[in-house]
Formats: C-alpha cells, structure tokens, sequence
C-alpha cells in the first residue's frame, strides 16, 4: 500500500484529515502485507498501525528536531560510506525500505536509489585502504531489498578483503516481509567470515509464525539474528509489552541487543519516551527478565558523537564503597568487605 487512499481502502483508516494528508506527502506511505494483516483498525491505538500510519503529529517538529538526527554526513567520507567509529564503517547499499516506519531516524533521507556501482567500487577500495576497519555494516535503507546476486557480489567483495572479519546486516525485511527470506537470500549471505544479521523489530506481534521461521532460516544456516528496537510511546513503552518483545525475541533464538532512545528525527517527538522512563523500564527488566533478554538502552548523539548506553545505573561510588541497589529496589553498601543492606 502506497497511499492513504490504499490505507483507506483497506478499511485500516477513516477518511484522513488534511493534516494526515500532509504528513504522508511529506513522508511517503510505504506498508507490506504482512505488517497491514497486523493492523487492528477498530483499535485506535493499534501499536502496529502507530508504527507505519501517517498521523497530523508528524507535522510538529520542535526545535531540536533535523534532518540528520545522528550525524551521518559529518562522517561520510564518501557516498553510501559512513565512517563514524574506527573499527567499522557503515555502507548504504541502498535509499529502499520495505515498510516506511512514521519514527524512521533516516525519514528525509530515504530514496529511491540503489547506490551506484562506481560508488560501490569507491566504497569497497576505502574499506580495503582503510585496515584499522574490521567490522562492515551493510544498512540503507534496507538492503535485503536488493537482489539475491547483488547481496552476493556485496558479501564475495567485503569477504576478499583480508582486514575485514565481520559482516553485520541490518534489515526489517524479516517481519516486514518474511518470504523474501529465501534459501537463495541465505546463501547469498553466508560466508567464511562471520556475518551477523540485526533486526529491526518493536512490537511481540510483529513477530509472526511466517517472521519466526524466516529469522529460524537464517539461525539454522548459522547466521546470528540480532534484535534492534526502539523504544516508542505508545507502541512498547508498557513493562508487560516491553518484556513480552524480549521474551519473544530469546524464544526464537534472536539475542536482544539494542533498545534504541528515539532518535531526534523531524515529526517525531509524539514517540519519544522521557529518558527518565526509559531507565525505569529498564530497570524493571531487569527484576523480572533473565538475563538472555536484557537488551542495552542506546542514546545516539546528535552531531554524530556515537552511541551511548543510558541504561539504569544500579550502582554509585559512596566514599571508599559503593550504594548498589538490587533488582527489588533495595539499597545495599558494598566495600571490600562485603555488603550490607542499608535501606
């Protein structure tokens, strides 16, 4: 579907405003089957509808919102490249996405490119003069959207180069569309050096029987399957909601990984969740959750100053010891000579 009128058509919306008009001409509409099946339009707060819906919010953008929330192109050393830590660079393959997510940190600079070979050659000779790079993260847009024989020729290249040990991919393609995951996708991913794929999902129902078996295709052929999610109002904000994702996420196999702080992207401040939340959902995981489902909490700096966890900090300096306090909310001293409750 690839306007509100599709969206209407379908029965997931009423007739949209001028301001739900608006922000879809500002940012295309863009949603799969598999997410529109999702959707429960007599539930007006539908955490999938919210995700991939335009709404009249998205035409607030506040002051501190940009263009370019995390800095991207103050590191960009080249097209599709971006240089940012010294260890690994990330290659945008791609502007294409499958589903176009309303919170989406990239929204106005998403395309419809595919980036050009001479581009790609330049990128791939950076990476291969470039040896401190050991990490090479393919990202877009989302690049399970290219061909089976591109993904190959991208993933034969990365893998020639010596000084490069780790491939990371990070798509949405998974849940967005789950039968792109084919034998011929996987094959075309597989290597001799290690390659990790990171998903990009939010909300447990996301998590289908089809998006199961499509992450268990890549787990079964050896590729890790990564969780990243971001924390939204109103769609995962909820303890009870927030652990169900990262249950869901170990019982297929998926290691939670990053629980992203929503990202200072333009026409997006009605997702973002005070920081002070986000630590005390956090915090509680951590009391009910084991620790296979403890993701990281993840602020990227404007700017491009990197990511840094802002997760609950459980334990403070207090002279020559420390105040730790347990998952039950109780405070203990802690010191060479062992610990003792303190209130």
């Amino acid at each position: 579907m690839r306007s509100l009128d599709d969206l209407e058509q379908a029965g997931l919306i009423p007739p949209p405003s001028p301001e739900q008009r608006a922000a879809a001409d500002a940012f295309g509409v863009l949603l799969p089957p598999a997410l529109a099946r999702l959707i429960d339009p007599s539930d007006p707060s539908d955490p999938i509808a919210a995700q991939v819906i335009p709404s009249a919010h998205e035409r607030t953008v506040t002051p501190d919102e940009i263009s370019d929330p995390i800095g991207d192109a103050a590191h960009s050393p080249l097209p599709g490249l971006v240089h940012r830590y010294p260890d690994r660079v990330l290659l945008k393959l791609t502007g294409l996405c499958a589903v176009n997510c309303r919170f989406c940190f990239r929204r106005d600079l998403l395309t419809q490119d595919v980036l050009r070979d001479a581009d790609l050659e330049a990128a791939l000779a950076y990476i291969g003069a470039h040896p401190e790079v050991w990490e090479v993260i393919l990202s877009g847009g989302d690049p399970l959207i290219l061909s089976d024989a591109r993904l190959n020729r991208v993933v034969r290249r990365l893998e020639a180069i010596e000084t490069v040990s780790v491939i990371r991919v990070h798509t949405r393609l998974p849940v967005a569309n789950p039968e792109r995951v084919t034998p011929a996708l996987v094959g075309a991913l597989k290597s001799p050096k290690a390659v990790y794929v990171m998903l990009h999902c939010n909300h447990p129902r996301e998590l289908t029987p089809e998006a199961r078996a499509a992450c268990a295709r890549l787990i079964d052929a050896g590729l890790p399957v990564l969780s990243q999610s971001v924390l939204l109002r109103g769609v995962n904000d909820r303890p009870e909601v927030l652990e169900a994702l990262m249950r869901a996420f170990v019982a297929t196999r998926i290691t939670p990984h990053y629980l992203h702080h929503g990202d200072m992207a333009r026409g997006t401040s009605h997702f973002r969740v005070p920081l002070e939340t986000a630590q005390a959902l956090l915090r509680g995981l951590r009391g009910r959750l084991s620790g296979l489902g403890q993701p990281t909490y993840i602020l990227d700096l404007p700017e491009g100053h990197g990511k840094v966890p802002v997760g609950p900090v459980f334990a403070t300096r207090d002279g020559a010891g420390w105040r730790v306090e347990d998952p039950q909310g109780e405070v203990h001293a802690y010191g060479n000579a062992g610990s003792r409750a303190i209130g």
